[in-house]
């Protein structure tokens, strides 16, 4: 007898039908939307957490120079073509030494004080250096310049944005925060309670990058307001950016203190916003970091003042 070929014995198997691919592709696609919500909420975890690390870093430079100096920094001071020449300078600026950027800080003062016809804090090298401490993760365009023209002068340089501003006040000539035109604030001076008071804030800069920059900040108001500090509750901040960059309402008290902003709409510039979901992060004057809330926008002006012995209680 001859045996069976084992070829003939077995049956060869089939591949796969296109029923069965189309259940597995579904099946595929179903655990992708599961687990891109997830991945997004570990993303944003993840942002929050880098946020708040930059903010307690500003707040420790900041201490540290109240340590060494006796007060906090100028939260800007004044434009003047005054040698050295530092006029227009921010807060963050102030504190470069503070953050390990030593040799950045050597520069802009070696610029600073080599006079003639150069002076202009717009000309100064360190405006067009971007820092990760000063821009907050969660933002998805990034580390952010705007263009340098030539018909700012020469030699002329972009400018470089933050997310973070100082704590000025309710208003930007009221000076009744921490952080504003030519400050020397105390701590000790800081009455309603460091815990309790407002030191910096975020605020994107707009698609428009006029607004935000970290080093030269002259702000809309030649106060250094809307570029590196903020305020609490001024509706000529929001006025200015709904006249000049749009808004999209015409109700500008909804364009103050803590509001949901986006980067397109130009009169979100006049308030705090962040992009994390729900409200934005705070350095508070004793070196913490929190999560405040959209809803507590009522209390953002008690938040601003350092020594207006209001009552309030955050949801």
């Amino acid at each position: 007898m001859v045996p069976t070929r084992r070829s003939e014995r077995v049956r060869a198997r089939g591949g796969f039908t296109l029923i069965e691919l189309l259940v597995v592709i579904a099946i595929i696609a179903i655990l992708i939307g599961l687990l891109l919500p997830a991945v997004q909420k570990v993303r944003e975890a993840a942002a929050r957490t880098q946020c708040m690390n930059n903010l307690k870093q500003q707040g420790l430079a900041l201490h540290n120079y109240h340590d060494a100096n006796g007060t906090l920094p100028k939260g800007f001071s004044h434009y003047t073509s005054a040698y050295p020449y530092e006029g227009a300078w921010s807060w963050m600026a102030y504190i470069l030494p503070y953050i390990e950027q030593d040799n950045v800080w050597q520069q802009a003062k070696t610029f600073a004080s080599s006079g003639g016809w150069n002076w202009y804090p717009w000309f100064n090298p360190a405006c067009e250096l971007q820092m990760k401490i000063y821009t907050c993760p969660a933002d998805p365009r990034g580390m952010q310049k705007f263009p340098g023209r030539s018909s700012y002068g020469s030699p002329y340089v972009d400018y470089a944005l933050t997310t973070y501003l100082g704590n000025s006040g309710r208003l930007s000539a009221s000076d009744d925060g921490v952080l504003y035109h030519e400050s020397k604030v105390k701590l000790v001076g800081i009455t309603d309670g460091t815990s309790n008071t407002i030191l910096v804030g975020e605020r994107p800069p707009n698609s428009n990058l006029e607004y935000g920059w970290w080093f030269a900040a002259y702000g809309y108001d030649g106060r250094g307001t809307g570029d590196c500090t903020m305020t609490s509750n001024d509706l000529a901040l929001a006025n200015y950016f709904s006249a000049n960059y749009g808004c999209d309402t015409t109700n500008l008290a909804s364009k103050i203190g803590l509001q949901p902003g986006k980067p397109n709409v130009g009169c979100d510039a006049a308030h705090y916003w962040s992009f994390h979901p729900g409200g934005s992060i705070f350095l508070m004057s004793d070196g913490s970091a929190r999560i405040i809330t959209y809803s507590n926008n009522g209390v953002i002006p008690a938040l601003s003042t350092r020594a207006g012995g209001e009552v309030f209680t955050l949801d």
